[in-house]
């Protein structure tokens, strides 16, 4: 438990991915003399992680964070349960049509011809445009990394924060810097830090508390999401077909199994995840088929109301924002933890470079930088798979005829194929350090 009166460099409200990366990340470039503290209520239950197995989810990480989950070691401790995938199969049908044609394909692999042939192989694994993995042994490893990194981990929620308006500019004589936010925890402790992180998800309340107000709107839609066992093997590649109510996403794990994310209109949603295990079998079997042979639901069911939110700043006075907290996108491209660690990789280099200089971390200038780096590719991204589905998902036979003439034509240009995969892989435009794989 949080001694009274402490104080941090950087104090992290939200010890989700995005939060305990970061966290990570700035031990590891400015060592323990640079004081990183986390909290969060529910690393509570750190010590035993049977309360992470209720999340049913997985993400893709795609290759460029996944570089940044190897530089603060974490990779490797998830590696044996995460799945390439080799390819991606993306079709565009009605629910009861006989047959779903192909009508666009992606080779997994985003490495250059040149770097197959250097590596001696035909297609290193270590270029897979993306690895699926189930959020819960993902999040085991970051906070068992944490601890063993002796990070500053504490199971309270921030509760209210102040910038203190007395405590001046950063002393540069070499002496300890001043402290300038106030934070109250949930067990009375005040934390004086010198910058304030919100990684406490979608429904900030930090973000809140700082007056920064978001922009977006809910979908009538809601995702039903639960992982499926079947007969044969997937081989690795992804489906994502385009229903009039939504994307129906079957993606590979480990074994003979698969993540599925299934997008319906709100009330359909609700009426499905109200079925008896054999209807909603029948229901399910109706979108994913029988390529697979037999299919068997061996985990919980879930659904996840569906929305678009950005924040209007992803900074504040000595505040940051970082993950869910600042975007929420939605899972049409799975893309929503990868934004979250790109936007760790952007703030850490940021703190980094203002702390080696001497320059005050939570100055308006540094956090700008921050900001100047994630926002616009934030809301392009929103921008972008708010259009996709708003494309994909709906009734329109015309609009149906022109996508998929749209992408009969992208799967006919291997070489526009590749520049979508990289893009999405998050290996093109200026990334940070960490997403190259170098260090800070």
């Amino acid at each position: 438990m949080a001694e009274p009166l402490q104080r941090v460099d950087v104090l992290i409200g939200g010890a989700g991915f995005a939060g305990l990366a970061l966290a990570l990340a700035l031990r590891q470039a400015l060592g323990a003399s640079f004081v990183v503290a986390v909290a969060d209520p529910a690393l509570a239950h750190s010590s035993q992680n049977a309360h992470l197995k209720k999340d049913v989810r997985a993400s893709a990480i795609v290759a460029a964070t996944r570089r940044l989950l190897e530089s603060i070691e974490v990779w490797d401790q998830v590696a044996g349960e995460a799945q390439p995938i080799v390819d991606m199969h993306i079709t565009d049908s009605r629910l009861d049509d006989a047959v779903r044609p192909v009508f666009l394909r992606f080779d997994g692999d985003v490495a250059e011809p040149g770097q197959w042939r250097a590596s001696g192989q035909d297609k290193p694994a270590s270029q897979a445009f993306a690895h699926m993995i189930e959020n819960p042994p993902l999040l085991a490893a970051l906070r068992a990394k944490a601890r063993e990194a002796g990070l500053v981990l504490w199971p309270v929620a921030v509760t209210d924060f102040a910038v203190d308006v007395r405590a001046g500019e950063p002393r540069r004589n070499g002496s300890r810097p001043s402290f300038h936010i106030d934070a109250g925890l949930s067990d009375g402790t005040r934390v004086a830090a010198r910058l304030l992180v919100a990684a406490d998800g979608a429904h900030s309340k930090i973000r809140e508390r700082a007056g920064i107000a978001t922009h977006g709107w809910d979908y009538p839609q809601s995702s039903i999401v639960t992982t499926v066992a079947h007969e044969r093997d997937h081989g690795g590649r992804a489906e994502e077909h385009f229903l009039p109510a939504g994307p129906f996403a079957i993606l590979p794990l480990k074994g003979c199994r698969s993540s599925i994310v299934w997008t319906e209109e709100k009330s359909e949603a609700a009426r499905i995840m109200a079925l008896s295990d054999a209807a909603f079998h029948t229901e399910l079997e109706r979108r994913f088929g029988l390529h697979l042979g037999e299919i068997e639901v061996v985990g919980e069911r879930r659904v996840f109301p569906l929305s678009l939110a950005v924040a209007r700043a992803f900074v504040a006075e000595r505040v940051a924002l970082l993950g869910d907290a600042a975007h929420v996108i939605h899972p049409i491209a799975g893309q929503g933890l990868n934004m979250g660690l790109k936007d760790v990789a952007a703030l850490a280099e940021v703190i980094v470079d203002a702390a080696r200089l001497g320059i005050d971390i939570g100055a308006a200038a540094t956090l700008d930088r921050y900001q100047r780096w994630r926002r616009f590719d934030t809301t392009q991204m929103g921008v972008a798979t708010d259009g996709l589905n708003r494309l994909f998902s709906n009734r329109s036979n015309v609009l149906r005829l022109m996508r998929d003439v749209g992408l009969g034509m992208v799967d006919r240009l291997p070489s526009l194929k590749h520049l979508f995969m990289r893009d999405a892989a998050g290996l093109v435009g200026e990334m940070p350090k960490l997403l190259k794989g170098e260090s800070l």
